[in-house]
């Protein structure tokens, strides 16, 4: 029964039947709708609480309340889901250049007088940042999750965002240990110089060329990212 008024209230709050911040009703007259004791209501508040769609505050000035459902808590799962069955780094780098190569190819095709003003935005801070590493890789690491917003699909997004999480993890790692060392020198100018060079082909439109860049930038990016001493998903995230 917990499952079944867990189900109701999760379509309720997808549907914006009941909106974010908003308190679900009163325990007395939940348990009165669906005809249940509180034990069994309390239940269905956990199976929510533990998918993030509500928070459960005790207490007199207490209550659940609404949150939306976020592609981070779907990225969270995901990346348990991987650990558990020893995924490789390698393995989550192969998905991503499947899936982020296509989606630049897309948006040469797709792309708007703001598509570009913003990418140019996001160059321009990622310039700023050269000499910073920690400031860099998070301006790098935005630009790339920049092309996939762009593209509009939110499908493409929320299958992306689940593998940057990880991603992202494994670039802060490897800059938090190689900064200023050659390598990361020379990894650096090397992404700065494809990114600048992305944007010129989806100004100019040109898709083939585009797709061809970022497959070879992400293929590079992998071979310097994945180290002897992290392999897993599990070795990254202990």
């Amino acid at each position: 029964m917990a499952e079944l008024i867990a189900s109701d209230l999760r379509r309720q709050i997808v549907q914006a039947e009941l909106h974010e911040g908003g308190l679900l009703p009163p325990e007395a007259s939940l348990m009165n709708q669906y005809q249940v004791s509180r034990p069994t209501l309390r239940e269905a508040f956990r199976i929510l609480e533990s998918e993030s769609l509500i928070s459960v505050r005790r207490g007199a000035r207490g209550g659940a309340r609404v949150q939306l459902p976020t592609n981070a808590v779907a990225a969270r799962y995901a990346a348990t889901i991987l650990q558990y069955h020893g995924t490789t780094l390698e393995d989550v780098y192969e998905a991503r250049l499947v899936v982020e190569p296509p989606c630049v190819a897309l948006l040469c095709e797709t792309r708007t007088p703001e598509t570009l003003r913003r990418l140019r935005q996001a160059l321009a801070e990622h310039d700023a940042a050269t000499a910073e590493p920690a400031r860099s890789v998070r301006t790098h690491i935005a630009f790339h999750s920049l092309l996939i917003e762009l593209t509009g699909n939110q499908t493409l997004r929320l299958l992306m965002e689940l593998l940057e999480q990880i991603i992202d993890m494994a670039n802060v790692s490897q800059v938090e240990s190689t900064a200023g060392s050659p390598a990361h020198e020379r990894a650096s100018r090397k992404g700065l110089a494809a990114h600048h060079r992305i944007v010129e082909f989806i100004e100019n439109r040109n898709p083939e060329e585009a797709e061809r860049l970022w497959r070879k930038h992400l293929s590079e990016a992998r071979d310097y990212l994945v180290r002897a001493d992290v392999r897993t998903v599990l070795d990254l995230m202990g």
